[in-house]
């Protein structure tokens, strides 16, 4: 049955109505004025109210707009000795109440009321499932649409090398997902709707084939970092397979590893990744320092490269103990054959600092904006930058 809050400032009508609905088998919980109610609606869910309007300090209508802020799947019913029209109208104009009682009340009429709102409410229920079912279905459609048709682009930023005979140079781009869908027109609500519906393979896919065009017309010594989904590795064949498609340039593609906490509650992620690198690609840890347990899986996944979190990149010219960190962990890098990217520079006095610590790569804002540009990409692929 249902959980009920009745609000009246007189006691025996509080309980005259709480001994009428609990012979129905509700469960009636009783207040004598609006703070105690307020409290009580923070602590546990209603389904129904049944709220007095002339109560001292806060009236019924106060109490059931915080319900409705609060519990709008509870059904708001005022109960009042005068009713004014005009109040009326207004109350339920405002969606702050479903219907009235008026005092005195019947027994049958009490109870008519509010079992005729509590099926109202499971009406009301019914056809927001369906609704959202029918929402779910068409946001699906609409996804797949976006992936089967040429929404799905991939834009390049340059990661520059920050020291050595090459200095100032391109070492590699990062390969960031674009859409010009008019729904899913940005990465993360792609990202995150292929996973709530298991179109992450479709996904991976389409953007494979983008990374393909863009490998043809790269320089064979230029590397590509591409993001892969930590939820691709519980599929472990299915990624192989995919990654078939791209074998020929895997010495040239690095594989970025995000959301590492997830790798946890995969199975055989280890296996997975000892067969991507027996086909010659390279693995990158992303955002370092952004996520819980990054340290523990730096070990296990023994990635080339290491991407520091821009959190951390971010003012390190002016952090002493974040410049610490990133030289910590360029120590760690020189030891294990591996290279840190500093991603997320904007400002040159990042730069000089982060140098002074150590980094290998470079990538940001200060260099260059992802681009889709094929002559853009070009020009960059031949540029040197003073660093």
């Amino acid at each position: 049955m249902a959980r009920i809050l009745t609000v009246d400032d007189e006691p025996l009508i509080c309980r005259q109505i709480a001994r009428i609905l609990s012979k129905y088998g509700h469960e009636v919980h009783q207040f004598y004025n609006g703070q105690d109610a307020l409290e009580a609606m923070h602590k546990m869910t209603f389904d129904l109210a049944l709220v007095d309007y002339h109560l001292p300090v806060m009236d019924g209508l106060e109490i059931l707009h915080h319900l409705r802020e609060h519990q709008p799947g509870c059904v708001r019913i005022l109960v009042t000795g005068m009713l004014d029209l005009d109040l009326a109208v207004q109350a339920v104009n405002r969606g702050e109440v479903a219907r009235f009682v008026e005092k005195p009340f019947k027994h049958d009429r009490l109870i008519a009321a509010v079992e005729d709102a509590l099926s109202t409410r499971l009406r009301m229920v019914e056809i927001a499932r369906v609704q959202e079912k029918a929402s779910e279905a068409e946001e699906k459609r609409v996804l797949e649409e976006c992936l089967q048709g040429n929404f799905i682009q991939v834009a390049l930023q340059p990661l520059i090398r920050s020291n050595g005979d090459q200095k100032g140079s391109v070492y590699a781009f990062e390969a960031l997902l674009r859409s010009t869908h008019k729904v899913f027109d940005g990465p993360l609500s792609i990202i995150r709707a292929a996973e709530r519906y298991g179109r992450l393979d479709m996904m991976a896919e389409v953007i494979a084939d983008c990374v393909q065009d863009w490998l043809k017309v790269l320089d064979p010594d230029i590397k590509l970092f591409l993001n892969i989904h930590p939820d691709e590795l519980g599929s472990g064949e299915t990624l192989l397979l995919r990654l078939q498609k791209l074998e020929e340039w895997s010495s040239r593609i690095v594989l970025e590893i995000t959301e590492r906490s997830k790798l946890q509650l995969i199975d055989s992620w280890e296996h997975t990744l000892d067969q991507i690198e027996k086909m010659g690609f390279e693995i990158a840890i992303d955002d370092l320092g952004a996520g819980y347990a990054s340290l523990s899986v730096l070990a296990d996944l023994r990635p080339k490269y290491i991407k520091m979190d821009m959190s951390i990149i971010r003012n390190v010219h002016l952090d002493d103990r974040k410049k610490r960190l990133v030289t910590l962990m360029c120590d760690f890098a020189n030891a294990t054959d591996a290279r840190i990217v500093a991603e997320g520079i904007e400002v040159p006095e990042e730069l000089v600092a982060l140098q002074d610590c150590g980094v290998h790569l470079l990538q940001g804002f200060f260099f260059a904006r992802p681009s889709l540009d094929k002559e853009r990409i070009m020009d960059l692929m031949t540029h040197t930058w003073t660093v």
